[in-house]
């Protein structure tokens, strides 16, 4: 194993990172749940200046609603979609753990919820507004498009929030930008992986989708770019990403996440073209 002192600054980065912020008591309060707050607040804000820019006739209080609803359907469906996607053996002879927070081996122990799940989360978001949005009666491509258009930034502190944890790092790498994660019991560089996915998936595609936004052909359309452009850059980045203990790599040699991300570029292209086929048909004929 090389010594620790053979390594840059830049490798250790993750050597001195607490995922802990402080203790109230004997309760943690943990950096990756702030990055929830700054994921939620972050969107909120975009959607609002978005509304007030382009003055949209929609209320604060119909953000509101539709935002608690978005809320609780990332929450629910990150949760459920790790324990289908990834995990579901284990939760099918474990099913508290699925839901509960604590544990009671040796003791009673606050533990959090651990393994979260983008894919079920995006399910969860987008079923959560389809139901706030059609009891109301708005116009769902509306909201739909100003929701898909901040998601990626909101996304950003997430990813963060994984690199603070040191967990979801990248595979082995020999190149100088790899890491030295603690919870890699190998001690091996690895890619910090979290840090491609918070600017490729977050920053990068939340600069693309801002300015087709702005593009009359396009805005329509945002959340079958949003598909198409996340599952994209997902895709590439998960050959750097370690590949989840429980699954490993199909005999195509792609992850689990690669499969996913596969799904959700076919949904964003069909989604288009049912898009254009439908306004298509709405168009008065000439």
């Amino acid at each position: 194993m090389t010594e620790i002192a053979s390594y840059s600054w830049w490798n250790l980065i993750p050597q001195h990172m607490d995922p802990t912020l402080i203790h109230i008591g004997s309760f943690p309060v943990r950096w990756y749940g702030l990055m929830y707050l700054a994921a939620f607040f972050t969107c909120y804000q975009v959607m609002w200046r978005t509304i007030l820019r382009d003055k949209i006739k929609v209320s604060k209080e119909n953000l509101d609603d539709l935002s608690a609803w978005i809320i609780a359907g990332i929450l629910i469906g990150a949760r459920l979609g790790y324990v289908a996607f990834y995990n579901l053996g284990y939760y099918v002879d474990h099913p508290l753990d699925a839901i509960l927070p604590f544990s009671f081996d040796g003791g009673f122990h606050f533990t959090g919820i651990s393994g979260m799940s983008f894919h079920g989360g995006l399910i969860g978001a987008v079923t959560g507004a389809s139901i706030c949005i059609i009891k109301n009666k708005w116009n769902y491509w509306q909201w739909n498009n100003l929701a898909f258009m901040a998601a990626p930034l909101g996304y950003t502190w997430g990813r963060l929030g994984n690199f603070i944890n040191g967990e979801l790092y990248g595979r082995t790498t020999d190149s100088p930008i790899g890491m030295l994660f603690p919870m890699d019991k190998t001690n091996h560089l690895r890619h910090p992986s979290q840090l491609y996915e918070m600017f490729f998936e977050g920053v990068f595609l939340f600069i693309i989708l801002q300015w087709l936004y702005r593009k009359p052909s396009f805005k329509t359309h945002m959340m079958s770019l949003y598909l198409i452009g996340y599952g994209s850059v997902r895709f590439v980045i998960e050959f750097f990403r370690e590949p989840d203990a429980q699954i490993g790599l199909n005999a195509l040699g792609l992850s689990r996440g690669q499969l996913l991300c596969m799904t959700m570029i076919v949904t964003g292209v069909v989604l288009w073209a049912l898009r254009e086929f439908f306004l298509g048909k709405a168009k008065p004929a000439k």
